[in-house]
């Protein structure tokens, strides 16, 4: 099976850029973009609340990069070039997911905060879906439900 957008030409700049035009059309009060190490970080307000992704960007010294699909080692241009296709592609999917979880949101399929809940950002900086997926993960293994969300300034 092929990745949405896996030959891409859109540069990850441009991508970007649509993201941010594209949440500031929906009615944004704000946008961020910023990186750290393999992890670019996106995030908007809206709605009162503020929404955050992370994108982890692919290994550049991965096998997937350095090697052709046979085994040889590719030229460190080849390589480059690999790796920043698939860049592209993760900056394209991205793209693609926020612009339809808007979009279901304004033609009424879905409310914000249901199709943004797992990204949007705690009052201690986490997000809801890196509170609650362990949560979830001890309520499957236990069988138990886990505590309600602490309150604000708890840690």
């Amino acid at each position: 099976m092929t990745r949405y957008a896996e030959n891409t030409s859109v540069s990850s700049e441009r991508s970007r850029a649509e993201i941010e035009q594209t949440v500031s059309r929906y009615g944004a009060s704000g946008f961020m973009y910023g990186w750290d190490g393999a992890t670019a970080v996106m995030a908007f307000q809206m709605n009162g609340r503020r929404v955050r992704f992370n994108l982890d960007m692919p290994d550049r010294n991965s096998t997937a990069f350095t090697q052709t699909e046979t085994g040889r080692d590719r030229a460190p241009a080849q390589a480059a070039k690999a790796w920043e296709q698939a860049c592209r592609q993760r900056w394209r999917a991205l793209a693609l997911v926020i612009k339809a979880k808007l979009e279901a949101v304004e033609s009424g399929i879905t409310e914000f905060e249901e199709e943004f809940l797992a990204h949007i950002v705690l009052p201690n900086g986490g997000t809801v879906g890196g509170w609650m997926l362990p949560q979830v993960k001890t309520a499957y293994d236990t069988g138990t439900m886990p505590p309600l969300l602490p309150a604000p300034g708890d840690k």
